[in-house]
């Protein structure tokens, strides 16, 4: 039995993927493989070799705003020993890491945070962006449309009346949405950000926001059902076609002519034109001084029309004629 087992055993197909792979008695089920350990002050021994260094320019308009919360910003910065500084005279934002900085990601959410301010975004929100598992995205929508009047309206169409299709968004990808000038500023999570910027973009490419409100609103009530997890979902997410409605013009009906084998008379030139009238013999001056005599009549009848136009507004209506009563 055991010679027949050991046959079996050697006949099963493994997948060529996976045949260099052990078991891990280690490695359980109830190992959460995609939690983020805070990272703290003990996990470094010794400070970074190199400095690192982000800068970002800002608006005229940020400016008061800016001088006003740099002291928060510094405070909140030195928790992760990263130093900034507001240059007014550039117009500059600039962090950097110092001997203090223990988490080497740190930097990176510190240069996203100054990006976030110079999008108009308020410092309480803005901090967040140094916590772990937010993310931030600036979309660029400027280049997108070349019409400034439809570029205007497809963003107005992001936001909404009274800004109810952001608040939809922001309730259903579970991120912070700012829509500032030629720019769209986002946090939250990855997944969020993921299909926020397929939103955005879509829109600016003349495809409703209320589309995908319908499909994320679908998709969220299908994640509370277990059954379906391992299913697709396509069989319950609408599928819009796109409808091209053609404008046709009202057809010209043609009138039918009488069909004739001779070919239609020739047309005289301008050249035939000319000598008929005996313009062709005159001279070059003579034909100037009668060109400025014919505009200075057209400009004549203009005016003459203008004039009337303008004598009307003086011309007092016609008053209706009362009736008498008859006497009883």
């Amino acid at each position: 039995m055991s010679e027949l087992e050991d046959r079996e055993q050697s006949n099963v197909i493994v997948n060529k993927n996976k045949r260099y792979r052990r078991e891990k008695p280690w490695d359980t089920d109830d190992i959460d493989h995609w939690k983020i350990d805070p990272f703290s002050k003990e996990d470094y021994s010794e400070p970074f070799l190199e400095e690192s260094s982000f800068a970002t320019l800002f608006p005229k308009y940020r400016e008061k705003y800016l001088r006003e919360v740099w002291p928060h910003v510094t405070r909140a910065l030195d928790k992760y020993g990263i130093a900034c500084v507001l240059d007014l005279v550039e117009g500059s934002m600039t962090v950097k890491t110092t001997r203090k900085t223990f988490d080497p990601y740190a930097i990176l959410n510190a240069r996203d945070l100054i990006k976030l301010l110079a999008r108009s975004v308020p410092f309480p929100q803005a901090i967040k962006i140094m916590q772990d598992g937010v993310a931030c995205d600036i979309m660029k929508i400027g280049n997108v449309v070349r019409n400034k009047e439809r570029f205007v309206k497809r963003r107005q169409r992001l936001v909404g009346n009274n800004g109810q299709t952001l608040k939809a968004l922001e309730l259903l990808t579970q991120c912070y949405i700012l829509v500032q000038g030629t720019t769209v500023a986002a946090m939250g999570g990855y997944r969020g950000l993921k299909e926020l910027r397929r939103v955005v973009e879509d829109c600016m490419h003349n495809i409703h926001p209320i589309y995908h409100i319908k499909e994320l609103m679908i998709k969220r009530e299908l994640a509370k059902d277990p059954t379906l997890a391992q299913e697709s979902w396509d069989r319950f997410l609408p599928q819009f076609k796109k409808r091209n409605v053609a404008r046709r013009k009202p057809a010209k009906i043609k009138e039918k002519k009488d069909y004739t084998p001779f070919p239609p008379p020739q047309q005289p030139s301008k050249l035939d034109l000319e000598i008929e009238s005996g313009e062709y013999f005159m001279k070059k001056e003579e034909k100037e001084r009668k060109l400025r005599a014919e505009k200075k009549e057209k400009q004549k009848e203009k005016q003459k029309l203008k004039e009337e136009e303008r004598q009307k507004a003086f011309v007092p209506p016609e008053e209706p004629v009362k009736k008498k009563r008859k006497a009883e």
